[in-house]
């Protein structure tokens, strides 16, 4: 009796397939390893949806900027405790991290209430940004818009950043490391910003320009 159940055992058990057979095989049979979501990209994609710095988020959620950084850089992966603070702070649900992401538009276009402005009344300027916000603190470009008179003042950004900036209207004076350069409409100053720098209208109209920030 014990004979007959272990001939029964091992017919239901399936046998494992000898090394020829297996390697004979078509692929599409063959179970692949699944990829893990990409999680930080997922977290990162979602604050800057939401336009919150590092900063921002690390605030609201109570995880370290460090920590932070290095998960949203697929460097770390997060405790599901972290990944629901996240997700919390950032008002989604935390399946939200493993949805897969939607296919980007072929042609996305954004109208001119979509471009957010920064305003600097007392200081005379208006800066208009069109690059798309995921590329903030790589790479920029804004419309500078400067009334007579009217100056932007930068502190240093990151080491090896530089500006490029095109007149487009009137005359601007560009300082920066020291040294002074007054250009017009169709000049372009290119200029480190690692240090203080500023530009300022030194016309008697309003002059626009075109700026574009490399952040090194």
């Amino acid at each position: 009796m014990a004979s007959t159940r272990k001939t029964r055992a091992a017919a239901a058990a399936p046998e494992a397939l000898p090394p020829a057979v297996s390697s004979a095989l078509p692929a599409s049979t063959v179970p692949a390893a699944i990829a893990p979501p990409r999680v930080g990209e997922q977290i990162q994609r979602l604050r800057t949806e939401r336009k919150m710095t590092l900063d921002d988020l690390s605030r609201a959620a109570g995880v370290s900027k460090s920590m932070l950084s290095e998960i949203e850089r697929d460097k770390a992966n997060p405790t599901i405790a972290v990944a629901w603070r996240l997700t919390n702070a950032l008002g989604v649900k935390l399946d939200s991290l493993f949805a897969a992401p939607k296919a980007p538009e072929a042609i996305a276009v954004a109208g001119p209430h979509d471009i957010p402005t920064l305003l600097g009344h007392e200081a005379g300027y208006q800066l208009r940004v069109w690059g798309p916000i995921e590329l903030a603190g790589h790479f920029e470009w804004y419309e500078l818009t400067l009334k007579p008179g009217g100056a932007l003042v930068s502190s240093p950004h990151e080491p090896g950043t530089r500006e490029h900036l095109t007149v487009l209207q009137g005359s601007v004076e560009v300082e920066a490391a020291g040294a002074t350069q007054r250009l017009k409409a169709a000049d372009t100053a290119r200029y480190i910003a690692d240090q203080p720098h500023a530009i300022r209208n030194v016309g008697k109209g309003e002059a626009r320009a075109l700026m574009v920030v490399i952040h090194g």
